[in-house]
């Protein structure tokens, strides 16, 4: 197999559980192929890099081999390529969410006042952009 789908190796990859999200993650932007936004019968090659954001991560990869079968975890592994760089930014990004993580304190709805203020600053905005 030289070529396959970008949807269909993303799927048989486990990066997504269906291809239709799959393909929506590409329509989405949210792959992107050698730094471009491909569609999504984009055949890709082993070699080519892929940019894959989910959530608040985004991994580069380097496509090691093809499949069109979805197989299990460890077998899907084999298929990519994490990047070292794209290691290092992940682990050091959900160091920064697990501390940040109890700083969000809200003291609940806001008050009348509150409210006030919030609706001259909206309006301020609107007006002036």
């Amino acid at each position: 197999m030289d070529k396959l789908r970008l949807d269909k190796w993303l799927w048989a990859a486990r990066f997504f559980k269906t291809r239709s999200l799959a393909k929506a993650a590409v329509e989405g932007g949210k792959v992107k192929v050698d730094g471009d936004r491909p569609k999504v019968s984009k055949e890709i090659a082993v070699g080519m890099m892929l940019t894959i954001r989910r959530g608040f991560d985004e991994q580069e990869v380097e496509v090691l081999a093809l499949s069109d079968q979805r197989r299990g975890a460890p077998e899907a592994a084999l298929l990519y390529q994490e990047t070292d760089a794209s290691l290092k930014l992940r682990s050091e990004d959900a160091a920064l969410r697990k501390a940040n993580a109890g700083e969000i304190h809200t003291e609940g709805r806001p008050n009348k006042k509150q409210r006030r203020q919030i609706h001259r600053f909206v309006r301020k905005v609107v007006d002036e952009g």
